[in-house]
């Protein structure tokens, strides 16, 4: 407790328990003599159970759990509106202790469920054709309001039903909040916890150099890394994605070159097909140039329109046309079949804050030498 001028008392806020890792735990439990266990305990209690009173931590003594509640929290962030697409995706509206919103997206694919989750409240990168970026940066998210929007979408799952997959491809750019990211992704790959597999979490960035190596380094989270490339030339892609301005594309094939790739695991590259920005055969010719000597798959993703930008997909020929292209030069290419896009909560749409952006004007770049 703190006393302000006036006397009166402020309350200091808990600390959230998801935003501690296992070892945070253990560190705690040791300060407070309790033992380690408690750490594994309460992990399985928070993320095996996803329980959300202390009372049902059944086989932890009351003293324990005292000790753990006068300290930490266990509310989570609430969703204050789901909106469901035709088919089956489910958008879900999160606000923040602080009154600021975030988007995540949880997609049905029948025998299984895959959760599109946010870093960030907000983005800095500025991407064009980005609707996330229109609102700039407001803050970064601690790993617990990242954790948190996995236990919110598994509690709107059918009995017997869970989340398999994670992709990081909501609002933010990861690795602008990258200690935060990988405390968020050790949690989720403990196996006292949620105990996901490491290949079925995919963290996408735009491209920040500095993070993707450090993040080689992190030997103890071999999940996926996935490029949001979007250009095929310097020129091109700082047009379109401004974070190319202070990382360079060849800085940035350079260091996926050098990235240490486990057996069997392929590096994916993201590419927005746009109309008459990014579509065009010198394109499809420069990115097979572009990913030689790379082990590699590309993920097609038709762009997704939104009336705030100004961006076309491509007409379906040509989409069909680029990618085969790739697949006849020995591409492993992927096209990704946009969901729920009747709620705005397709790759590209999320946003809680958004504001139009007139000036902005899509660069033709149909022509060799600037696609």
């Amino acid at each position: 407790m703190k006393a302000d001028v006036a006397g009166a008392q402020e309350v200091v806020p808990k600390t959230k328990l998801t935003d501690q890792t296992e070892v945070d735990l253990r560190e705690w439990a040791e300060a407070n003599g309790e033992k380690p266990f408690r750490a594994v305990q309460l992990f399985q209690w928070l993320y095996l159970h996803q329980v959300v009173g202390w009372d049902e931590m059944t086989n932890i003594s009351k003293k324990a759990l005292n000790k753990v509640a006068h300290q930490f929290s266990l509310e989570r962030i609430p969703i204050v509106e789901k909106q469901v697409a035709p088919d089956g995706t489910i958008k879900l509206l999160q606000e923040l202790h602080d009154g600021h919103r975030i988007e995540s997206v949880l997609l049905n694919h029948g025998d299984h469920y895959t959760v599109c989750i946010s870093t960030q409240v907000g983005c800095a990168m500025g991407c064009k054709f980005c609707l996330t970026a229109s609102m700039g940066l407001k803050r970064n998210l601690t790993p617990g309001e990242i954790v948190e929007q996995i236990l919110n979408a598994q509690s709107l799952l059918p009995e017997g039903q869970t989340v398999r997959n994670i992709v990081y491809m909501g609002m933010g750019e990861p690795f602008h909040n990258y200690d935060n990211t990988i405390q968020s992704l050790k949690i989720f790959l403990n196996p006292h916890g949620f105990g996901f597999s490491a290949r079925r979490i995919t963290v996408s960035t735009s491209g920040i150099v500095p993070g993707i190596k450090r993040f080689a380094e992190e030997s103890d989270i071999r999940v996926n890394l996935a490029i949001s490339l979007n250009g095929v030339t310097q020129e091109a892609r700082q047009k379109l994605m401004p974070v190319s301005r202070r990382y360079s594309l060849e800085e940035l094939i350079d260091t996926c070159k050098r990235f240490p790739k486990e057996p069997r695991k392929r590096m994916t590259f993201e590419y927005i097909l746009m109309k008459g920005v990014t579509d065009s055969m010198a394109s499809a010719r420069k990115l097979v140039s572009l990913l030689h000597g790379i082990k590699s798959k590309v993920n097609l993703i038709p762009y997704n329109e939104h009336d705030l930008l100004p961006y076309k997909s491509p007409d379906p020929a040509a989409i069909k046309t680029f990618h085969q292209y790739l697949l006849d030069h020995g591409i492993l290419a992927t096209m990704r079949v946009s969901r729920g896009q009747g709620i705005s909560a397709a790759c590209g749409q999320l946003a809680t804050e958004a504001t139009p952006r007139p000036s902005d004007k899509p660069e033709k770049s149909d022509r060799p030498e600037s696609c």
